[in-house]
């Protein structure tokens, strides 16, 4: 599946769909803040590190797709699936550049505040493309080595016939 971007995709969401956004991350927010009130700010800094809105994201992405390829006569529970999952994938690059942004951060806003945003936001877009880059190698690489051991093996039988 290819990542691209789209605005196409704004004029396919319904309203209610970005209500049930917004209730979902306003649902998160105020669950960390509760945990933050009781067991303190480190515990309820855990919960706000789960993007606010992942869940109904995915399943709203799933829904999208699932529609999209109902309307040409396809099941579409595949493809809605294998969306979800890129989504996820996707988030979960973007939470380890997270870390990177709050460990750079950490070490260096006594120093400078301005510098210390600037030096988090390069170790994110660093790290979250890096993890990206490296997921697609990776990918790329298990295919061309499936790839081949089933050639391998496609050739073995065809010489033993």
């Amino acid at each position: 599946m290819l990542v691209k971007l789209s605005s196409s995709s704004l004029k396919q969401t319904r309203w209610y769909e970005y209500g049930v956004r917004f209730l979902l991350g306003g649902f998160a927010t105020v669950f960390a803040g509760i945990v933050s009130t009781r067991f303190g700010v480190s515990a309820g800094g855990l919960f706000l590190a789960l993007p606010a809105i992942f869940c109904a994201s995915a399943t709203l992405i799933e829904s999208h797709e699932r529609r999209a390829k109902q309307r040409t006569g396809l099941d579409g529970r595949r493809r809605g699936q294998q969306a979800a999952a890129l989504d996820a994938a996707g988030a979960a690059m973007g939470s380890i550049g997270l870390g990177a942004f709050a460990g750079v951060f950490y070490v260096t806003v006594l120093s400078s505040v301005i510098g210390a945003f600037t030096a988090a936001i390069a170790a994110w877009a660093v790290v979250s493309v890096s993890a990206w880059w490296l997921r697609r190698k990776l990918r790329s690489t298990s295919r061309h080595s499936r790839s081949e051991r089933a050639a391998r093996s496609e050739g073995g039988r065809s010489s033993l016939a």
